[in-house]
């Protein structure tokens, strides 16, 4: 086995610098803060803080507003859409007949000066009628001289209107 040469820097084990040495013809190496040999005051001058990271909306959160966004307004249009209907009648109140299907009027609730204005609401009464005839008998009873019947059921309220021509 040989040994390398004493003066080779590059030999496994041995450290040219161990003692402070630079090597020959070659100035030292300068000294990083907080060795020995080092001024501890630091520079003269504060450190410049670090730049705060521009922060970007991701196509996530972009796809989260706009479904956002539309949910709301879709439910803001579907109860001002409803605000009319016929659910929402009372007695006096007067209807408009926005389709001529026998089996969907499409009833809505309507000024009572306005021109639109065909039918005023005689009786509202809650429940289910199935027949023409047991809605009729009803309105009998609660609205002398009713001329029409309207039945609505589901969508979680079911009533009768009993109804008569707007003079």
């Amino acid at each position: 086995m040989t040994t390398p040469p004493q003066g080779n820097p590059f030999a496994q084990g041995q450290n040219p610098y161990a003692q402070g040495q630079p090597p020959q013809g070659q100035a030292p190496y300068p000294q990083q803060p907080g060795q020995p040999g080092f001024p501890q005051g630091g520079a003269p001058y504060a450190p410049v803080p670090p730049q705060q990271p521009s922060r970007k909306l991701s196509f996530k959160t972009i796809k989260n507003i706009v479904i956002g966004v539309v949910v709301v307004t879709a439910v803001v249009g579907g109860y001002i859409a409803s605000r009319d209907d016929a659910n929402t009648a009372a007695v006096g109140d007067c209807m408009h007949r926005g389709s001529t299907s026998d089996t969907n009027p499409d009833l809505e609730v309507v000024d009572c000066s306005s021109s639109e204005a065909q039918y005023e609401v005689m009786a509202k009464i809650e429940g289910t009628y199935l027949t023409q005839l047991s809605a009729s008998n009803k309105c009998e009873a609660e609205a002398k001289g009713f001329q029409y019947t309207y039945t609505q059921s589901g969508d979680g309220s079911e009533f009768l209107l009993c109804l008569k021509d707007k003079k």
